[in-house]
């Protein structure tokens, strides 16, 4: 089976929160598992000075809302983690914003990497069975596969999965981010992307992936309610049917007390 694990932080690369965690973590154990996967990350600014990654020498252009945006293709050292290096969207101070605020063209940046990550897997010759996806920053996929490459054969038998970490989160847009984001006014309904008058790129994931997983049985049972869905309960449970929670694991690795640098004493459980 061949994955393609697409997230806007995991580490050891780039972290902001428990995302990087969660998702650097399951990578590795899907690549235990002998899972042929993939990951896609932005390239970051701080990315940059990492030994580990390497060009691969290829390039992309994506062309969106009357714009034209190339795209370098990188790699780590083990080839299994690819970066799109997109220096006007992502050389930046910050991932998701600076010091004042979130950037204004994130619905921009998020878009434009999306549709690069389907370009570029394609180019290489990676033909997923699986596409995963994490929160909204990459919600978008599942909607592009099913508008712009929908007569794509080389997509044809993929399937799509959308993890939501954490609901709170959901990519909110003005209207005007349908031009940004090269998708028809025709989805701009209760029933597609639209959300109180606003985009909403979670929406999108939600509506259009295959499968929808949450980080576990309770969560996937709250976020079908008033008080824990965040005005999206009703189209989750719409779609309960292909709602799954799969509780996080522990990266016994990472944070196992034999080892853990980060307690006083380490012990094992036979010490208890």
């Amino acid at each position: 089976m061949r994955v393609l694990f697409v997230a806007s932080e995991a580490v050891p690369y780039c972290k902001t929160g428990g995302l990087a965690d969660v998702t650097g973590a399951l990578f590795k154990e899907l690549k235990k598992m002998g899972i042929n996967v993939l990951m896609v990350l932005p390239y970051y600014r701080q990315l940059i000075r990492s030994d580990n990654i390497v060009t691969t020498g290829l390039r992309i252009e994506v062309r969106q809302n009357s714009r034209s945006y190339l795209c370098s293709l990188y790699t780590s050292t083990d080839k299994d983690t690819l970066f799109i290096d997109i220096p006007e969207l992502f050389d930046r101070e910050g991932i998701y914003g600076d010091t004042r605020g979130d950037y204004p063209d994130n619905d921009t940046r998020f878009s434009i990497f999306s549709r690069a990550t389907l370009m570029a897997v394609k180019s290489m010759g990676f033909q997923p069975d699986v596409i995963h996806m994490h929160d909204w920053h990459t919600a978008l996929i599942p909607l592009y596969l099913k508008t712009i490459h929908r007569e794509d054969a080389f997509f044809v038998n993929t399937a799509t999965v959308l993890t939501i970490h954490n609901l709170g989160y959901q990519g909110l847009f003005p209207p005007g981010s349908l031009k940004n984001i090269g998708i028809s006014p025709a989805f701009f309904t209760p029933e597609g992307i639209e959300f109180y008058g606003k985009v909403n790129f979670l929406k999108a994931g939600i509506v259009f992936s295959d499968v929808i997983t949450t980080v576990s049985s309770r969560y996937a049972e709250e976020i079908t309610t008033e008080e824990y869905g965040f005005g999206l309960d009703g189209v989750l449970r719409r779609r309960r049917d292909v709602l799954y929670g799969v509780i996080n694991g522990i990266e016994y690795d990472r944070w196992s007390p034999e080892i853990d640098p980060y307690i006083h004493a380490h012990y094992h459980h036979r010490d208890l």
